[in-house]
């Protein structure tokens, strides 16, 4: 049948060269409705399109059905349009002044919990609350029976996490920061003005950054890492280099006394933002980040996108990050991510590129939120019984390296904020002025420990998402 009605199609085009125009446009308006038959199963017809047909039609077609009073047709205002208008009104009605520092201060002396971890942190220093951290979660593991990391995995058949050449080179340029989030693994504030990187280690890391050819990217963060003097030198060096670099925005940072110009700052010289927002409403960001963290975000990200950031074809990359606010596994990240574009888009008209999901580690802050509560055993078996070994092999670990502000070299962020330093033979810190390039730590084994279950768990987490 199908072969039939093409031979009656070649046939019909070699006559209509000698036949009128009108005769010829309805002759093919028949064809065309008889191959749409032939499509459906029908018998070829040539009797002119039924009622019936025309129905059919229609539902094969839903959107073949424009007025034909083309007269009234006009354009109208597109969704993109909408947005701007929508994002350039929230602009002027809604800006925020003076600093954030003040309220987070006034919140953390009220806060019992942050008033405690002071205390500690001030009668026993930092490295014996972090070993203590780590017995807390030893005992949990032991509780349900899993000894240690890489014993779990030799038991489960899965090879050791291994070390492939560097591609992101992570810089914490120090732990300064205008907020004090309840879940932050590196426990910034503004107390920690100390804790800064200087000039030397900023161009010493550059100078590493452009000796080590495998490495495509430049991942800044803190803290608020663009509230440290070194960020905007580090930022425009790495992009001279032609890396791609990535700045780990709080968002409200953007509001901040002198940074009135840090959103064209980034513009200019196209650095890829990725961005904490751990809900697209305000009482859970407010509940996890501090009171009116939410308004000063939303005002950042109508900012960026003022800018472009967001809109496709820009070439300003604008990313979103989601952290649970209670203790399990983040969602399926495109879904989520799906639900974040309905969601600020129908109430800001704000637009982004991607959302990562990220799932919380059990150190630092988080782990004594889990602990207070009775939760940390909980919370690692969740971990260790969502275990994925697909995951092992696409831990961030494998192509990372985490500089912190002094220099110091670790496999990642997360071991960064637990002191697990990287060493030579003689078990002295392997720093950035000990290296010529990445290459030269490529032997070194990585090191884990009972968090990392954090980052192999469910469909795997990193400072990039999800990782399976």
């Amino acid at each position: 049948m199908f072969p039939r009605t093409l031979t009656n199609a070649r046939l019909l085009s070699q006559k209509s060269r000698q036949k009128p125009f009108l005769e010829v446009f309805m002759r093919k308006r028949l064809w065309t409705n008889s191959l749409y038959n032939v499509v459906q199963g029908s018998s070829f017809s040539t009797e002119p399109e039924s009622l019936a047909g025309a129905r059919a039609q229609k539902d094969f077609l839903p959107d073949f059905n424009t007025s034909v009073d083309v007269a009234s047709h006009s354009l109208g205002v597109s969704k993109a349009q909408k947005a701007r208008k929508l994002r350039r009104k929230l602009l002027k009605e809604n800006q925020v002044a003076g600093s954030l520092i003040s309220e987070t201060l006034s919140q953390m002396e009220m806060d019992p919990d942050f008033q405690l971890t002071a205390k500690r942190l001030k009668e026993m220093g930092q490295e014996k609350l972090t070993r203590e951290e780590r017995k807390r979660r030893n005992r949990a593991l032991d509780g349900i029976g899993v000894k240690s990391f890489n014993k779990f995995l030799d038991e489960q058949g899965v090879p050791h996490i291994a070390r492939k050449p560097t591609e992101v080179f992570q810089i914490n340029v120090g732990l300064y920061c205008n907020q004090a989030c309840s879940h932050c693994h590196v426990e910034s504030s503004p107390r920690r003005k100390k804790e800064q990187m200087n000039h030397e280690t900023a161009k010493r890391c550059i100078e590493l950054i452009k000796s080590s050819p495998s490495v495509k990217t430049v991942d800044i963060t803190g803290g608020a890492p663009e509230l440290n003097e070194e960020f905007r030198f580090l930022a425009k060096e790495a992009r001279a280099l032609g890396k791609e670099v990535i700045d780990r925005c709080n968002l409200t940072v953007l509001s901040e006394p002198g940074q009135e110009d840090l959103a064209e700052f980034l513009a200019e010289n196209k650095i890829h933002v990725i961005a904490s927002l751990p809900c697209y409403g305000a009482d859970n960001v407010d509940l996890q980040r501090g009171n009116g963290v939410f308004e000063r975000s939303i005002m950042g990200l109508l900012k960026l996108n003022e800018l472009g950031y967001g809109a496709e074809g820009s070439g300003l990359q604008l990313d979103l990050v989601y952290n649970p606010i209670g203790p399990f596994l983040p969602p399926e990240q495109s879904a989520l991510e799906a639900k974040y574009k309905e969601e600020l888009a129908a109430e800001f008209g704000i637009q982004f590129n991607s959302l990562f999901t990220i799932t919380n580690m059990p150190i630092k802050r988080y782990a004594d939120f889990l602990y207070k509560r009775g939760e940390l055993q909980d919370y690692m078996e969740l971990l260790v019984r969502n275990f994925n070994p697909s995951a092992c092999d696409t831990a961030m670990c494998t192509t990372y390296v985490s500089v912190d502000y002094d220099g110091n070299i670790y496999d990642c962020d997360f071991n960064q904020q637990l002191a697990m330093k990287l060493k030579n033979r003689s078990s002295t810190p392997i720093t950035v002025h000990d290296i010529l390039s990445t290459s030269d730590i490529m032997e070194k084994k990585i090191m884990t420990s009972n968090h990392c279950f954090g980052c192999v768990s469910g469909m795997g987490s990193s400072c990039q998402g999800a990782t399976v």
